[in-house]
This record gives C-alpha cells, sequence and structure tokens, in this order.
C-alpha cells in the first residue's frame, strides 16, 4: 500500500467516496486537496469537500485557478456559455470538458503532494467519464502516473481507486461506508438546489436509481430521466 497520500476531493459523490474509501482502507490520508478554477459549481462543491474532511479529521486545502476560468473555453466556467441539458454521454456534454483540467490539477496536486511528504494522489476518475473526458480515461491516467513517477523524487503513484467502476457501483460503496450523500454536490448550474437536468445530475440520480440506494437529493426536477442516445 502506498503511504501517505493526498486525495483529490472536489465535494461531489466520487470523490468524497473516494476519500471515506482511503482512510477505511487503511491509507494513511494526510491532506484532502480541491481546486477553484472558476467553475459555475466551485462554491457549492468546495464547502462540502472541507466538510467531508473535517468529519473525518483531515487537512483540508483549496489551490486557486482562476487563470482557467480566465482563459480556458468551458460552458463549465463562470466565463463560458449555458450549461447543457440531457444524459451526460450526449454529445453535447462536451461542451462542459474544460481543457486539461486534470492533467493541470495532477501536476499541481504531485507538486503539493511531494512537499508534504506523500507517496500518492488518489482520484476518483471512474469508468462513466470516460465517453466525455479524455483526461479521465485510463490511458491518460496510467501516462499521467507515469510521467508524475518519473518527475518526482517520491516517485509520487496516481492512484485511481474506481476507473474501472460505473457511478452506480460508487453509490454503493459510499452507501457501504456510510457517506452522507446530502453532504456533496453534483449539479453543474451551481444554484441553491440540484438542477435535476444537467448531465452531472442527471448521471446522480440515475446512479442512485440503478444503486437502489435512497437519493436524500433536493432537486428542483425530478421528471423522467432523459434516454441515452444510441450509438
Amino acid at each position: 500500500m502506498i503511504s501517505p497520500v493526498v486525495v483529490l476531493v472536489s465535494g461531489g459523490v466520487d470523490s468524497v467516496v473516494a476519500l471515506h474509501d482511503s482512510v477505511a482502507g487503511g491509507q494513511e490520508v494526510i491532506a484532502g486537496l480541491s481546486f477553484d478554477y472558476g467553475s459555475k459549481h466551485n462554491a457549492c462543491e468546495i464547502p462540502f469537500a472541507s466538510a467531508q474532511c473535517q468529519a473525518l479529521g483531515l487537512p483540508h486545502h483549496t489551490i486557486d485557478l482562476g487563470f482557467i476560468d480566465a482563459h480556458f473555453s468551458s460552458a463549465l466556467l463562470r466565463s463560458g456559455g449555458a450549461i447543457p441539458e440531457g444524459h451526460y454521454e450526449e454529445e453535447s456534454m462536451k461542451a462542459t470538458v474544460v481543457p486539461f483540467r486534470n492533467g493541470i490539477m495532477l501536476s499541481i496536486a504531485a507538486g503539493f503532494a511531494e512537499s508534504q511528504g506523500a507517496g500518492g494522489l488518489v482520484i476518483a476518475a471512474h469508468s462513466g467519464d470516460h465517453a466525455i473526458y479524455p483526461d479521465c480515461r485510463e490511458e491518460f491516467m496510467a501516462a499521467m502516473s507515469e510521467a508524475i513517477a518519473l518527475g518526482s523524487y517520491a516517485g509520487i503513484q496516481v492512484l485511481r481507486p474506481f476507473i474501472a467502476m460505473r457511478k452506480e457501483n460508487i453509490v454503493a460503496r459510499g452507501a457501504e461506508l456510510e457517506v452522507d450523500f446530502s453532504k456533496t454536490w453534483s449539479c453543474y448550474q451551481g444554484g441553491e438546489v440540484h438542477c435535476g437536468r444537467c448531465g452531472t445530475c442527471v448521471e446522480r440520480r440515475e446512479a442512485f436509481q440503478i444503486s437502489g440506494i435512497d437519493d436524500p437529493t433536493e432537486y428542483l426536477d425530478r421528471s423522467p430521466l432523459p434516454p441515452k442516445e444510441q450509438a
């Protein structure tokens, strides 16, 4: 087991479960790390990341990446256009991709981890991300892990425990760990309540339905989920 580790925790379902899973699995977690990159929902999710770390007695740090909002193009950013609605695997959801986001975050997290004496980084990328986000795919993660290991004296490893799992499996694991899902955030709109219609709300709702786990989330819209587009 690689230890100690830093867990990248956004405040969403996947990263919060990864945080609890790391602790439950006996990892020495020395910190949770978030990034404020100017997304429409950063202000909603980061407080949950901090609260989840606090509940586990762990330090939480947030790194400001405001340059992404200022210079990058994505509907996910405050500087971007409208968030699309529909199934999360639709072609239109590519508008929410922030170019090379995970590459940037992992690079910075690697420097942070080495400075803190950690040997690994935990990231909650999962198989459901693959259709839309190229920097969540295992090919990228494996290459990035190799680059970070080669580029750090500590040989920092990028650990991706959920890379072969779908979100419903992560929800089920979180339920086993008694994660309080009401203290997580997904909605890309960044309103006071989850919209229930954007791609990440649809993914969240679908994951709870498939897993059979009660969803404590308040949604503005609980109408039937949109169908997945046929290839």
